[in-house]
């Protein structure tokens, strides 16, 4: 009888411990342990990252990190780490994030434009993936991957047209770099190279015109205007004479692109640079911009027109005058002139 209910207790004993364990384990595995108020907050591991990288990011997330770290290492996820950026929604469980950050990488929009050089782009890459600018400028610029695709220094950011794409954050430099190749091939697809071709155009001479005609007009209804007066100059032989591209050498020649230069004086026009359209009558070598899709489809589709010369209109801000001739021109400019030295504007 004596044995019969020492074993009676141990069973009760028993049955309490699997009960408390049991509900450890349920609390611990499905009960909700978000401690954020917005519907979804999202982590960033990168790549060869430790259990502790992770869980720094967790903990102002969770409510109880502990129960977390408990459930981790049971499912094995503390040495099983995944890069990449997950998200984790509002009360979701500790079983659901261990779910979620191990299998879910999620992509993200990346979005860029407008960038000068393929430094500038590489920064501006650098802020939304995990690769560092150095690493992602290297990508770019790797001597073996631009000779094989017929790339320069100077055409190189011909490759990468402005756009939002989607990709994984842990994307590597060289993954980013062949995306970008591959939506490049994309971009010129076969009509857009019939149009070219019937410009008597190479892919790199109608972005640089792109790239000029985006610097010369932010009014998209008005960039095949612009580049119609530039394929102009180019059938009958002239000189492009473009302020902006002056503006690129002076800021190339003194390796200074922060500056902002909203008067091109005449002692600029002789600077020494091929990029120079005033000194040199060829097509620049390279963009002097990354151009918008926009500015590369008005070259591609330019206003036929007699214009041959424009400048800007004070009394239209942001769009231009055209003229057909050089006397009508020279009446256009020194109404230009009149008005911006009335603003006090000397460089």
């Amino acid at each position: 009888m004596y044995i019969k209910k020492i074993l009676v207790a141990i069973a009760l004993i028993g049955l309490v411990v699997a009960a408390y364990f049991a509900y450890f384990i349920y609390g611990a595995m499905f009960k909700q342990n978000t401690a954020f108020n917005n519907d979804q907050a999202f982590i960033y591991v990168p790549t060869n990252a430790s259990y502790d990288m992770v869980r720094a990011q967790l903990e102002p997330l969770l409510k109880d990190i502990d129960s977390f770290d408990a459930l981790a290492e049971r499912k094995k996820y503390t040495t099983n780490i995944k890069a990449g950026r997950f998200a984790i929604d509002k009360n979701m469980s500790n079983n659901d994030i261990i779910n979620s950050i191990r299998s879910k990488n999620l992509p993200l929009k990346l979005s860029f434009n407008n960038q000068e050089r393929i430094q500038n782009l590489a920064g501006r890459i650098a802020q939304q993936i995990e690769p560092d600018s150095l690493s992602l400028l290297q990508a770019m610029t790797d001597k073996a991957f631009m000779d094989k695709h017929k790339f320069t220094k100077q055409t190189v950011l011909n490759m990468y047209v402005p756009n939002s794409y989607e990709v994984f954050w842990n994307t590597s430099a060289e993954g980013f770099r062949d995306k970008m190749l591959k939506e490049y091939f994309r971009f010129w697809n076969p009509s857009r190279q019939a149009k070219r071709k019937a410009l008597d155009l190479s892919v790199n001479e109608v972005v640089t015109i792109a790239s000029i005609v985006q610097k010369e007009t932010a009014k998209v209804d008005e960039r095949p205007r612009v580049a119609g007066v530039y394929l102009n100059r180019i059938k009958k032989g002239m000189p492009l004479q473009a302020d902006p591209t002056v503006i690129y050498s002076k800021k190339l020649k003194e390796n200074d692109f922060d500056q902002i230069i909203k008067r091109v004086l005449y002692k600029d026009l002789e600077i020494d640079s091929p990029y120079n359209t005033y000194k040199y009558a060829s097509i620049p070598p390279g963009p002097i911009t990354m151009p918008d899709v926009s500015a590369i489809d008005a070259v591609l589709n330019a206003e036929d027109h007699d214009y041959f010369y424009f400048v800007a209109n004070v009394k239209n801000f942001g769009y231009h005058k055209f003229a057909k001739t050089l006397s009508q021109h020279n009446a256009n400019k020194n109404e230009y002139v009149r008005w911006i030295n009335s603003q006090g504007v000397n460089r």
